[in-house]
């Protein structure tokens, strides 16, 4: 502090011009001070994982956005937002409350520096706030949907759509309702959306962590390495069963025997059938909690057949979602069929997931309030990837620019009549723009329309102004109208 004082007191002694120089080398050697070379040269290369978003790609992921997000909380999410509201938490939360709760995820996890006391990280998830927010507030009922950005601690992946920094679409549902109806919305609100954004075929895995703590319970696993064996479980997919199994034994330290008879329920997968085959099951049928969780499971299916998408439904015994937090329900989405390319293919995993977590809001209430929820969360960042990718192999122009039409002028001097004009059609609610040039090429004003994607451009020279017209032009195919300049100024 007492630095930055004396850099003061010599800005006051030195302001003259004669002594200006002199403030300037007297800066650099307190720079040096503070170990900062005066004469560096900062690279502009971005933080990996946090790409900025320019031209084509910003304007295309923003209509996306607009198009498909805004318009699914009008048409889809409305509906299920009915006496509901949408919140935001804010971008960190306290260290102590945050890196109980994600399992090995913690290591992911973004720790800042201590800020006035307060040891702080960012948010990474929007689940873990939105407890906190339940709890702090003393809310027990409450349908929610938050669209925000997260922060992950990843080795980023451009080819499997894995950022540091990316935004999440949540859909949550808190309070004691009846089992599986709200869990049954969540998963209607994941396929709507899905179905909605037409990026191809999908799959939504579904399971259960209480039958998974009865599998690994019957199959001879110590409660304490149940959370452990969810997370090395849920890589299954991603590597090989050989791979997970040796991970159990080698690392978390499970007999071979008791992975193997794991082995012989998590690589099951199927419908109602399985449930009623595992609900017979003479071991399984040992464990409580596993028929508790099969018998909800049943439940969950038949209201997923009376929301007609039963079919894009699976019970896959594999999944186990490694996040602490989660008590019984559990799935994601997956895509069945993948474009990919000879130079790089596109490996998305989920682009969609969720669970219930009873437990969680009871860990930031001071008297242990439970309050049931369930959510489920949509990837944004890797669904604009898959329909990105999908543009450029089906070869799909994409726009630039939201502009519907380009005020242009024929000849010089009519930078006055230009901005007249667009401030009709501004005023008229109309995207329109123009080029920031006095007296522009026309030539280069069409060229502009191609480059961009700018559907029409109206034009105006010596020639209209006679006439008392402009020209609308059709940029694709160059056919022209004349339209009166009393038609545009519209009220």
């Amino acid at each position: 502090m007492q630095l930055f004082k004396k850099l003061n007191l010599l800005l006051v002694q030195f302001c003259s011009p004669n002594h200006f120089l002199l403030f300037l080398a007297v800066l650099d050697s307190y720079l040096e001070l503070l170990g900062i070379d005066p004469n560096i040269q900062y690279s502009t290369i971005e933080a990996s994982g946090s790409p900025s978003i320019i031209g084509s790609c910003y304007y295309y992921n923003c209509v996306i956005f607009i198009q498909h997000f805004l318009l699914l909380k009008r048409s889809i999410l409305t509906p299920h937002l009915f006496l509901s509201a949408t919140i935001d938490t804010p971008v960190f939360e306290r260290k102590d409350l945050l890196l109980d709760h994600y399992g090995e995820e913690s290591k992911l996890v973004y720790e800042l520096k201590d800020q006035a006391g307060e040891l702080l990280c960012l948010r990474y998830d929007l689940t873990v706030p939105f407890a906190r927010y339940l709890a702090m507030n003393k809310v027990s009922h409450f349908k929610r949907y938050h669209i925000a950005k997260v922060y992950r601690r990843e080795s980023p992946s451009l080819a499997t759509g894995r950022y540091r920094e990316f935004c999440q679409c949540d859909f949550d549902i808190a309070g004691q309702y009846d089992p599986m109806i709200p869990d049954a919305e969540c998963l209607k609100v994941m396929h709507e959306i899905l179905s909605a954004l037409q990026f191809g075929d999908f799959l939504i895995k579904i399971n259960e962590r209480r039958i998974l703590n009865g599998i690994f319970t019957i199959c001879g696993v110590p409660s304490t390495k149940f959370e452990t064996a969810c997370s090395t479980l849920d890589k299954l997919g991603k590597v090989t069963w050989k791979e997970v199994k040796n991970e159990m034994v080698e690392e978390d330290g499970i007999s071979p025997d008791a992975v193997d008879r794991i082995g012989e329920y998590v690589q099951l997968h199927g419908g109602i059938c399985l449930i009623e085959k595992l609900l017979q099951d003479p071991k399984l049928s040992q464990s409580k909690l596993a028929i508790e969780g099969l018998e909800d499971m049943k439940l969950l299916f038949e209201y997923l057949t009376l929301f007609g998408i039963i079919d894009q439904v699976t019970m896959d015994l594999s999944l186990a979602r490694g996040l602490n937090y989660y008590t019984g329900v559990i799935f994601e989405a997956v895509l069945l069929h993948q474009q990919s390319d000879a130079k790089e293919s596109l490996r998305i995993g989920s682009v969609a997931a969720g669970g219930r977590y009873d437990g969680l809001v009871a860990k930031f209430d001071p008297k242990g309030k439970k309050v049931p929820c369930v959510g489920v969360s949509i990837g944004v960042e890797r669904i604009f990837s898959i329909l990105e990718r999908n543009a450029e192999m089906s070869k799909e122009k994409i726009r630039a620019t939201e502009t519907e039409v380009l005020v242009a002028a024929a000849q010089k001097n009519f930078l006055a009549e230009r901005i007249k004009l667009i401030s009709e059609l501004w005023g008229a609610g109309i995207k329109a723009e123009m080029l920031y040039k006095k007296n522009p090429k026309l030539l280069d004003q069409l060229q502009y329309c191609e480059k961009n994607g700018i559907p029409l451009v109206l034009i105006i020279g010596e020639e209209e102004q006679k006439d008392g017209v402009v020209k609308l032009r059709d940029v694709t195919s160059r056919k022209e109208v004349g339209v009166s300049k009393a038609a545009t100024r519209i009220h």
